[in-house]
């Protein structure tokens, strides 16, 4: 990923949507579906070609490979590397993502709330994706998420 910080972002016709991306250091640090992207919001970033390409259901990228960069709670980066796990074209429901997160208990009741506050607060959707999880808890909006779990053929 490119070494420049910044921030990036363009329209993505196949989503319908604008992404914008953070990069610090050569880490995402965010992803974002702003009605528009920052005036002054570089379009030219290898990371948003993958994901038009993505969009466009031209590969089944799941882009486990790009460097990334969390600043959330630690049970809630836990989740979320969990939930990076998720293999392109399949579903968790929050009860699986419980039951393969270390350090969750499936059988406390805290357990799930957990999970679906590290979905709403999960700062890089796509790379981290939360549209893979039954129940729209993720921080993807509707739109988008529905666009992407149709790009993988999840119902």
């Amino acid at each position: 990923m490119d070494e420049i910080a910044g921030i990036y972002g363009r329209d993505v016709p196949d989503l319908e949507a604008t992404v914008q991306l953070g990069i610090a250091s050569g880490n995402l640090i965010q992803c974002s579906f702003p009605e528009q992207a920052d005036e002054d919001a570089i379009a030219d970033h290898e990371l948003l070609d993958r994901i038009e390409t993505y969009a466009a259901g031209e590969t089944d990228d799941d882009f486990r490979d790009v460097e990334i960069a969390l600043t959330v709670p630690t049970d809630q980066r836990t989740v979320l590397q969990t939930l990076r796990a998720v293999p392109y074209g399949e579903s968790s429901s929050v009860d699986s993502l419980v039951r393969r997160t270390p350090g969750l208990d499936p059988d406390a009741d805290d357990s799930p709330e957990t999970v679906r506050a590290a979905l709403a607060n999960n700062p890089i959707p796509i790379v981290l994706p939360d549209h893979r999880v039954d129940g729209g808890y993720g921080a993807t909006p509707g739109p988008v998420r529905r666009r992407l779990r149709a790009i993988e053929s999840i119902e």
